[in-house]
């Protein structure tokens, strides 16, 4: 494909503060709004007084869930449509955009004042008087399987969806017969996304033609505006979602929240903009929180170490009702990849999602492919220490081997290209481990605990609603050309990405191309947004296409052009030149001078790729404080064809940070009598920070996918998969030399500390 573009074109935008972000947005006339959240988790709602709130000063509207009742609003559809265990279907409670007649959640919705000013709105948020009758809360798992209390008692139960795939009756006899079966149990924590940039949204309505016009941080204007027209009512051909730059995705910035629906109403009633930024202390209790579950996974191997089993079981916290995207990553993805990069003939798993007094839970960086790997990589080193065999030597042993692919597992899944033992090769040599016992035994001179682990993973990208992804190119009075896509940038680095294939195809430098996702005023696009590790594959993918489309147009024209055969033309450098002759034109001027005759737009077929990686961790930990260090970190990934190493380095050195937040510090913790939320702000919540990381070691052993013409897979996700196994399972191997068998993460020092403690 070329030389590498060098570094990322929003960049010096970008840190120079000339992002336009969400807030950033004002427009003439535009009224504030501020939402009253319920300030406990379970209770019914006896009567709501927004009188003395309605008088105040300033004060130009008071909603409550009775407005946006008698509105028609109600909840986004989850994208599940398929049945579960034995044909039943997902229950889907009605969501209340704001609550009518209880509250589910400390932190949902229940009013909106809106006013001339921020400060008038949130002073008069404190003169709502709500009369509650509270209700037990149901925070844990346990509690909410059991079903005594219901969070939706016209369900009859708490179990929103069971979902089931694999042969149970085949998993179960092998695991009766098996010489070995290794059987573990995870706890992972709850987490919050919090993107760098609160949610945000202003709302203007024209009430001439009926359109919403909604300026939010989005990954996708599809997606977001289909949403809002599920939750609203309204069509989605009345609403335009706005999204220059976003600050921060991963996974919570899909839906269309119960706070933009309000907004819309807000605004129509009104009749002028209505604008909203949320504090951080509503991202942390009403942004969609992550992960939260149970897993149990066991494996069967036979004397000879091969694996012949796997059989899980996650039990999800869905919370107070049900995300668009939560019932969808806990349960179809995680069967695509559940074997990982192991041959393994049979496999079965179950998955309960359960509602709970809690935040209602969704994608986030990596939607449900971590808890797949970390699952099957702890039963796979606990499989080598319980019996007897090198960990390295055991997976090697059950490796797919690179012309198997495309490789078809046992529940049907195909990935589609690979190389485990090549990634697993260079892992091992550039992490130095055979020479990790001379390192720890230095660090036991020292009184510490050191520890190392290598895990292998693979993991589904791609995939969507559509059954296309559409990109298009037109070009500008100047001739120049302009993309567009229906996937936008939230760190990713499209403006740098897509002009680079465009300018590929042509043979042109890509900073004369112009990027413009998502945006609504340009020509109709069928597709969703920057979500699954995608965006490259599968939108990259149709602009590459239409790229193609643009020159074969182009040398029709320059055949007219030049009077010369089509035939005789050649195309390089973006000029049209008969061959052996100096007569050429070229492709910019042609499409300035035949305006819209160039223009060109393209799909690509929604498919799924498989990108993998093996990735080696090193930790030393000191028992006197509990505190883990991060040594080192070495990274092989397979992400198809590399178009930018800069992108695709970031992506994957952004994915490992992310799961090192929710190995060594990241959970949220709720109190189980009275469901607040513990962790509410950054004093009780940490994150990772610059002094907990290494350099990591990054390294590209890809192969190409057939899957698509640019021969690429996803990569946005695949540091995060990695890192979760590979960091938990480095912490473990150092606190066994102490006597420490098990510990759930996050690996804090206090519960590290603790856990050496106990064992004296």
């Amino acid at each position: 494909m070329g030389e590498h573009f060098k570094g990322r074109r929003e960049d010096q935008r970008l840190v120079t503060g000339h992002g336009l972000f969400a807030a950033d947005r004002t427009f003439d006339g535009e009224a504030h709004a501020a939402f009253l959240r319920a300030d406990r988790a379970h209770a019914e709602i006896l009567s709501i007084d927004a009188s003395a709130a309605r008088a105040m000063p300033g004060v130009l509207a008071v909603l409550t869930g009775a407005d946006t009742k008698a509105a028609g609003y109600g909840s986004a559809s989850p994208l599940v449509v398929y049945p579960g265990r034995g044909g039943s279907k997902m229950l889907n409670p009605r969501r209340q955009v704001l609550a009518e007649d209880r509250v589910r959640y400390v932190g949902q919705e229940v009013a909106l004042v809106v006013a001339e000013t921020a400060h008038q709105a949130q002073a008069a948020l404190e003169s709502i008087v709500i009369d509650y009758n509270d209700l037990p809360p149901v925070i844990d798992l346990e509690a909410a399987m059991a079903g005594e209390t219901l969070l939706y008692p016209e369900l009859g139960t708490n179990l929103a969806f069971d979902f089931e795939y694999g042969d149970e009756a085949g998993v179960a006899s092998v695991m009766s017969a098996a010489a070995h079966v290794t059987r573990v149990e995870l706890d992972l924590p709850r987490l919050v996304g919090n993107p760098m940039e609160p949610k945000s949204a202003t709302v203007c309505f024209d009430a001439a033609s009926g359109r919403y016009d909604v300026y939010s941080p989005t990954q996708g204007m599809t997606l977001m505006r289909d949403s809002l027209a599920t939750g609203t009512g309204v069509s989605a051909d009345l609403i335009k979602v706005h999204a220059q730059d976003v600050g921060g995705g991963f996974g919570v910035r899909t839906e269309g929240y119960s706070e933009y629906c309000t907004l819309m109403l807000a605004a129509k009633m009104l009749g002028r903009p209505v604008k909203w930024t949320g504090t951080r202390a509503e991202t942390f209790v009403s942004d969609h929180h992550a992960r939260a579950a149970k897993l149990f996974g066991e494996l069967a191997l036979d004397t000879d170490g091969k694996f012949l089993a796997l059989g899980v079981k996650w039990i999800v916290h869905c919370g107070g009702y049900l995300s668009q995207a939560g019932p969808l990553i806990n349960t179809m993805p995680p069967r695509s990849h559940m074997a990982g990069l192991y041959r393994i003939p049979q496999l079965y798993g179950r998955h309960q999602l359960l509602l709970t007094n809690t935040t209602p839970t969704t994608a986030y960086r990596g939607a449900g492919r971590p808890n797949v790997s970390y699952l099957l990589e702890r039963l796979v080193d606990q499989a080598a220490l319980e019996t007897g065999r090198d960990r390295v030597e055991l997976r090697r042993k059950n490796l797919i081997a690179k012309t198997d692919f495309p490789y078809t597992t046992a529940v049907g899944a195909v990935y589609d290209s690979g190389d485990p033992a090549g990634m697993l090769d260079i892992a091992l040599k550039e992490s130095n481990w055979s020479g990790f016992e001379a390192r720890r035994a230095a660090s036991q001179k020292s009184g510490k605990l050191r520890g190392i682990a290598l895990t292998m993973f693979v993991e589904p990208s791609g995939a969507g609603r559509s059954a296309n992804e559409e990109g298009a190119i037109k070009f500008g009075d100047s001739g120049n050309p302009l993309i567009y896509s229906t996937s936008g940038p939230s760190g990713q680095g499209h403006e740098t990405a897509y002009p680079e294939i465009v300018g590929r195809v042509f043979g042109v430098d890509p900073l004369s191309i112009e990027n413009r996702s998502s945006d609504p005023n340009g020509p109709a696009l069928e597709g969703d947004g920057t979500v699954g590790s995608r965006s490259t594959m599968l939108q990259g993918s149709a602009i590459f296409l239409a790229a193609q489309e643009v020159v074969r147009k182009g040398r029709e024209l320059a055949a007219k052009h030049l009077e010369a055969s089509a035939e005789d033309l050649e195309f390089s450098g973006g000029r049209y030149a008969v061959r052996g002759t100096d007569l050429s034109v070229a492709l910019y001027d042609l499409a300035r001078d035949n305006p819209g005759v160039l223009d060109s737009k393209a799909g690509q077929k929604i498919h799924v790729t498989f990108p993998g990686g093996t990735h080696v961790a090193e930790v030393e930990i000191d028992p006197e404080t509990g505190e883990v260090a991060l040594l080192d970190y070495v990274a092989v990934d397979d992400c198809g064809v590399a178009l930018n190493h800069t992108l695709v380095e970031g992506q994957v050195h952004g994915g490992i940070v992310q799961g090192l937040g929710q190995v060594f510090c990241e959970q949220c913790v709720y109190d189980e009598e009275t469901g607040q939320l513990v962790t509410g702000s950054f004093m009780d919540y940490a994150m990772p920070r610059a002094s907990d990381l290494v350099r990591f070691r990054l390294f590209d052993h890809s192969t190409l996918s057939p899957n698509n013409p640019l021969g690429v897979k996803g990569v946005g996700e695949a540091g995060t998969t990695g890192a979760v196994p590979t960091l938990a399972n480095a912490v473990l191997d150092a606190l066994r030399q102490a006597g420490v068998e098990k510990l759930d993460i996050p690996f804090t020092p206090s519960r590290v500390w603790e856990a050496l403690a106990a064992k004296g």
